[in-house]
């Protein structure tokens, strides 16, 4: 990853948008911003994804400060006016074969790769992920600074949200519509009783613990 080129300086006061205007300034557009949903989830894939935007998106910020139903208003406008999004989506068996951080780094990669619009510059959340072919530079808290990781962390959000969804339909007795895979105290008490299903990372140590309590 590459540090932002000479002059494309960010003023604290510059906003969501100010990345993406900094970079177009050096000519570095389009801006691609990427973002995860389920890392530290002990059920279910890791969801990544890319985004490229043109435009201002109202409401537009981190997922994690959002409420589910201003969630899926920005997914919609996103969806609607970005000019390109790609997701990438990581079974759990594959995170436990290759490894929460790689499958991590390889669904950012694969993200960026299915984009249909080149980027010229990436953003991404936090650390840095090489070999995009293209500079790119990690923005610690991205998803709060930057509006493409910001749209990116929305996407992903929803896409693994609803997956979940329909996980509880295959796996009521674990209650995925309500934790969506993520280690609280009520899913625990649900694996413990039940074991863990063919969704949950065998890798985490809960998990584990809790097959061998079985």
């Amino acid at each position: 990853m590459t540090r932002l080129a000479k002059g494309a300086t960010i003023r604290r006061d510059a906003g969501l948008y100010g990345f993406e205007r900094a970079l177009e300034r050096q000519g570095l557009h389009p801006v691609a911003g990427v973002d995860e949903a389920g890392r530290g989830a002990c059920a279910g894939p890791l969801v990544a994804a890319a985004v490229v935007l043109d435009r201002s998106i109202k409401g537009l910020a981190d997922s994690k400060l959002l409420t589910e139903a201003q969630r899926e208003v920005c997914f919609e406008l996103i969806m609607k006016r970005a000019v390109d999004v790609s997701v990438v989506i990581i079974p759990a068996g594959e995170c436990d074969r290759m490894g929460l951080h790689r499958a991590n780094i390889a669904a950012l990669r694969r993200a960026l790769a299915r984009l249909t619009v080149r980027p010229g510059y990436v953003l991404t959340d936090g650390f840095p992920v090489d070999g995009l072919g293209v500079p790119g530079l990690a923005v610690w808290k991205g998803d709060r600074v930057a509006a493409s990781i910001s749209a990116a962390s929305v996407i992903a959000k929803v896409t693994r949200d609803r997956l979940m969804v329909r996980l509880h339909e295959d796996f009521p007795a674990y209650d995925f519509a309500t934790h969506k895979g993520y280690c609280t105290s009520g899913h625990q008490e649900l694996l413990q009783e039940h074991g863990p299903c063919a969704e949950h990372r065998m890798s985490y140590v809960n998990v584990r613990a809790a097959m061998e309590n079985r």
